[in-house]
């Protein structure tokens, strides 16, 4: 008798990480991102480096150390120890994304950096969360009595005044008015792996629109639409970089899927157009 193995895709792979919230695995998942970039990328090894470096955390730790002294400890050993940091200088280079590239290279961005520290924070038994405050990613840790916000980017601890300032930053670079925004706790609530997970490939995303990479936007699109299957604008935007690939057919199907879905969007009618012309060189 002959057995038959299927070895999945780094997509099929993706997927069964994804696939529910109970459990989530953001850190599994997000390592798995680089095998698109990376195919002969051992996600296993990653994993276990990761493992190394919290038992090497635990062997510092009293057995009944509190919270506050175990994270004093994770973020000397984080950022004094290992110099993991933010990549100030090539901050949009795709392998501040890649997390077997963070590990090795010890610079990431805000989310990249973040997601590899949560995994070592509830290695400890942690109660810490991401957060995505506008336009900088943070971590956050439960204490008993109190809560620590910590940019990952720099391994500083944020007081309310401090993130307050920066929120107000923010609000006068983007032209709002900080009187009617939401109060600074709304931008501090923990955000869902998910989430995470997806603010992590449109970072990718970004980078490659913008350097009008489309086969890897669409590598990323595939992953995105995996992870959201309803995020409906992820469609027109497969769809739309399909089309400069010459990939006319599954265009279409995304620029329909996009049109049949989103509804009457105020883009509605050029992507109608475009689907129009797609549509016209098909004959």
């Amino acid at each position: 008798m002959t057995l038959s193995f299927h070895i999945p895709t780094p997509l099929e792979y993706f997927a069964s990480l994804v696939q529910s919230d109970q459990p989530f695995h953001l850190f599994e998942a997000a390592v798995s991102l680089g095998q698109d970039e990376y195919p002969g990328l051992d996600v296993q090894r990653a994993l276990a480096e990761v493992d190394a470096l919290l038992v090497r955390l635990r062997r510092r730790l009293p057995a009944d150390a509190p919270a506050m002294h175990k994270l004093r400890l994770l973020n000397y050993f984080f950022f004094q120890d290992l110099h993991f940091g933010g990549n100030l200088n090539h901050y949009y280079d795709p392998d501040n994304s890649y997390l077997h590239k963070v590990l090795e290279r010890r610079r990431g961005i805000p989310v990249s950096l973040a997601v590899l520290w949560l995994e070592l924070a509830h290695g400890l038994g942690l109660q810490a969360h991401g957060v995505g405050f506008p336009g900088h990613f943070m971590v956050k840790v439960n204490l008993p009595q109190a809560q620590v916000v910590i940019d990952p980017f720099s391994g500083q601890s944020l007081s309310r005044e401090e993130l307050q300032a920066r929120l107000d930053a923010w609000r006068a670079s983007h032209g709002l008015p900080g009187a009617s925004e939401l109060p600074l706790g709304h931008y501090l609530q923990a955000m869902p792996g998910r989430e995470i997970l997806a603010r992590m490939l449109r970072n990718l995303k970004e980078i490659h629109r913008t350097q009008c990479d489309w086969a890897r936007l669409v590598a990323v699109e595939d992953r995105l639409l995996v992870l959201l299957p309803q995020a409906w604008d992820e469609y027109r935007d497969r769809g739309l970089a399909r089309a400069e690939l010459g990939q006319l057919d599954p265009a279409v199907r995304d620029l329909e899927t996009y049109l049949g879905q989103a509804g009457e969007g105020r883009d509605a009618g050029a992507i109608a157009e475009r689907l129009a012309t797609l549509r016209r060189a098909l004959g």
